[in-house]
């Protein structure tokens, strides 16, 4: 589409493998993401995100977690379109220096500021898939991994 005035601003099928192949081997999608650069003609859009189904225990953000220079939007939802409150799986998350554990097991979005140490998540249990995502506030997704503590 980008052959006309506006279709610059559209995203057809944003689709890519993820970043954990071994683990997800079905397209997710990715817009931003650090191998992909900026989309083009969105201007530099202070905005990257990927969706992921999560269908299986995994391990996710490095084993001693990781921080982001700029604010990220953890999202956690049931994978029925009809009701995302149907949540079957159950994960956790460690957040900050003190590595503060929170269990997830309904649809949560979590609010990570710029430098604030997160990881690792890891699903424990996954009865149904579920959707996972990621939004980073900046034009492409950098991580900062960690070395143990």
């Amino acid at each position: 589409m980008s052959n006309t005035k506006y279709g610059k601003y559209v995203l057809v099928e944003p689709l890519g493998k993820s970043k954990h192949p071994r683990e997800i081997q079905v397209p997710v999608i990715r817009m931003g993401m650090e191998d992909q650069g900026p989309i083009e003609g969105w201007d530099g859009l202070p905005f990257s995100m990927t969706l992921e189904a999560i269908y299986s225990p995994i391990e996710l953000g490095g084993p001693h977690g990781h921080t982001h220079d700029d604010v990220e939007i953890l999202m956690f939802m049931g994978g029925n379109p009809m009701d995302y409150r149907e949540f079957g799986a159950e994960a956790y998350i460690l957040l900050g220096e003190e590595r503060e554990k929170h269990i997830i097991n309904t649809t949560t979005f979590i609010y990570v500021p710029g430098g604030l140490r997160h990881c690792p998540l890891v699903f424990t249990r996954v009865d149904v898939p579920v959707v996972f995502g990621y939004i980073m506030l900046a034009p492409t997704y950098k991580i900062n991994l960690l070395k143990e503590d």
